[in-house]
């Protein structure tokens, strides 16, 4: 049977289009809002990416860091992160939904308690950031038995050998970060760089999806649209907070964003 993550791929390609996948940090800027927020963007979105708020997030930029932060603020724990995942299921069942963390935080919790509360919170995939292959694979393995999509993750100094490998043992997506630094930084290589750069990534093994995350915006998306899935995170992190600071519908301005996202991409 094939993965709700393959079908949300296959349904943007036939529309002609990218993928369109959103990273919001659980819990932010509340839990209500957060499922909210989730639930609202999933008419527009193909996949949602939801992410464990950390105190030490070494792969973030200031934007979702400072989501984080509000979201460990306001007491989000990790069966809060499950919870938002559950309730987002049970009401949109044919998004798929991504969780994103580090591996400390699953170690410390238990890896198999961790999968069977994914496989019972009904989460499509995940990507663990600080676990790069193959320290991955015997997790990548257990992720596959219960269903769940490992998330790969390739850059731009990734080697061809090791790239092969990767692909190899991949799921049903794979996450090309376009550039070397945190997320949220303005795009330092030009959209044809990484293009050319992704375009290499995929001639490997076609029938795998590739999508791009990091420095994607509003004013870079429409130019990185020949690849399979585009990844939006900071932009709609620094949407909350601004809402938040001018005290306006938190909700509805994501919703905003996410359309003008959308429409870039069409």
């Amino acid at each position: 049977m094939t993965s709700l993550i393959n079908q949300a791929f296959q349904k943007a390609n036939n529309e002609n289009r990218p993928a369109l996948l959103t990273y919001t940090v659980a819990g932010d800027n509340t839990k209500k809002n957060s499922l909210e927020i989730l639930k609202s963007i999933s008419d527009y979105v193909d996949i949602c990416e939801l992410g464990f708020p950390h105190n030490t997030p070494i792969a973030d930029g200031g934007q979702i860091q400072t989501s984080a932060y509000r979201a460990i603020k306001n007491g989000i724990k990790i069966n809060d992160v499950f919870s938002i995942a559950k309730d987002f299921k049970n009401s949109k069942k044919n998004t798929p939904i991504i969780l994103m963390g580090y591996y400390n935080m699953i170690f410390q919790y238990n890896e198999n308690k961790f999968l069977k509360k994914c496989k019972s919170s009904k989460v499509d995939g995940l990507i663990v950031v600080d676990l790069p292959y193959p320290e991955n694979k015997n997790f990548s393995t257990k992720c596959k038995k219960k269903g769940i999509n490992f998330i790969q993750l390739v850059s731009p100094t990734t080697s061809k050998i090791r790239l092969k490998k990767i692909i190899k043992d991949s799921h049903d997506m794979i996450y090309y970060i376009s550039m070397l630094s945190t997320t949220g930084g303005k795009l330092k290589v030009s959209s044809k760089k990484i293009l050319e750069k992704y375009s290499k990534i995929k001639s490997l093994n076609k029938s795998k999806n590739v999508v791009i995350g990091f420095g994607i915006t509003e004013k870079t998306i429409k130019s990185l649209k020949k690849a399979d899935g585009l990844v939006v995170g900071s932009a709609i992190c620094k949407e909350i907070s601004n809402s938040v600071k001018k005290r306006q519908n938190v909700v509805t301005n994501v919703i905003n964003i996410v359309k003008k996202l959308k429409n870039k991409i069409k």
